[in-house]
């Protein structure tokens, strides 16, 4: 397998799934061809399975603050796009009332493979999520360090939900994208891997046998990404507010660093029962914030915010070496004023409108 795990360490890069929507009744528009129009002054404009989504994603950024700045640029630069035509763009988990029955598939041999391999399962994924890529250095450290973000994959869900509504009603949940997306073979928390080997043969199996193209076929939690040389962590749903998609992203690196000197030192995270991992993750997407999850270390469950104090705490030190300490606080304004699900909902129960609520996820998304 190519891969180019040389560094340099903790360089970040950032994808946001972006809503593409008309300006006065916030429907979803099929129009990406629109937006692709011309090329952003930085980072990249790229299509998604729907013609009515667009994806943005930073060049790998040496540092959180220049990611931020690049996503920044990125969303003015879609608004700006989207405004000529009388649309706008819009940040979250989901659309609140779209049907992805109404959505056109983009015409790629790629997209149309995958909804002639998996039919209704792709054309109903009307979801939108943010990918933090993270630089490594060395192929062994990154499988450790796959292996030790596993636990952790809950609480990245909790703290980044944002779509308790789906087809114009509330779900009860606080990340309906995460049970949608579930819907999808090779998806959720990767397995346990023993090392470079054994997770090179085992894609390479599934490769030879025709199952996938290959390893970006595996779309979970966290991958490996050897063509890049980075760890990409995929479990999160898109955030409204910029702000918080930099403060997850400094999260994400910190957290890596951690466990890339962990694995340095020989620490290894021990394999935890899937059961009780997937459990975790239900309930982050069900409750967000208030959440309770099984902490391994205390052998109970505990809140999420107890947890993100104490991650923090740990991760501190780590953060202030990487420079993205001051973005990494935005966490705590996220256990303050609650996270974008938090946000809609409050919105939501206001009037019971969920075009208000759209016309609200453009404002803050600009």
């Amino acid at each position: 397998m190519d891969q180019h795990f040389q560094g340099p360490r903790y360089t970040v890069g950032v994808e946001e799934e972006l809503m593409i929507v008309d300006s006065s009744t916030f429907d979803l528009v099929s129009a990406i061809d629109t937006i692709l129009g011309e090329q952003p002054p930085c980072g990249t404009v790229q299509p998604e399975l729907l013609e009515s989504v667009l994806e943005i994603a930073t060049s790998p950024c040496s540092d959180i603050a220049a990611a931020a700045s690049e996503l920044v640029q990125l969303r003015s630069f879609a608004s700006g796009r989207a405004r000529v035509s009388d649309m706008a763009i819009g940040a979250g988990g989901t659309h609140p009332f779209a049907r992805w029955e109404d959505q056109r598939v983009v015409a790629a041999d790629r997209y149309r493979g995958l909804i002639r391999y998996l039919g209704f399962v792709a054309r109903q994924e009307l979801v939108f999520g943010m990918h933090v890529h993270v630089g490594m250095a060395d192929r062994e450290e990154t499988i450790s360090v796959a292996n030790g973000l596993r636990p952790h994959i809950p609480l990245l869900i909790a703290l980044s939900a944002n779509s308790p509504l789906w087809r114009g009603a509330p779900t009860g949940l606080m990340s309906s994208r995460v049970p949608i997306f579930r819907a999808f073979p090779r998806v959720g928390l990767p397995p346990h891997f023993h090392g470079w080997q054994d997770y090179e043969s085992r894609v390479q199996r599934m490769v030879d046998c025709g199952m996938i193209e290959d390893y970006t076929y595996l779309w979970y939690d966290v991958r490996p990404h050897p063509r890049l040389g980075t760890i990409e962590v995929r479990a999160m749903d898109c955030q409204t507010r910029v702000e918080h998609t930099v403060a997850l992203a400094a999260l994400v690196v910190s957290l890596v660093k951690h466990l890339t000197e962990r694995a340095q030192e020989g620490v290894e995270t021990p394999e935890a029962p899937w059961e009780v991992l997937d459990e975790n993750r239900w309930l982050a997407a069900r409750h967000g914030l208030d959440a309770e999850l099984f902490d391994f270390a205390a052998g109970r469950r505990r809140p999420v915010r107890d947890l993100t104090v104490d991650l923090l705490g740990v991760l501190g030190p780590h953060a202030r070496e990487l420079g993205c300490d001051i973005e990494l606080e935005g966490i705590g304004d996220l256990l303050r004023g609650g996270n974008g699900a938090a946000r809609q909902q409050m919105v939501y129960d206001a009037n019971r409108d969920p075009r208000e609520l759209m016309a609200e996820i453009v404002a803050r998304t600009a």
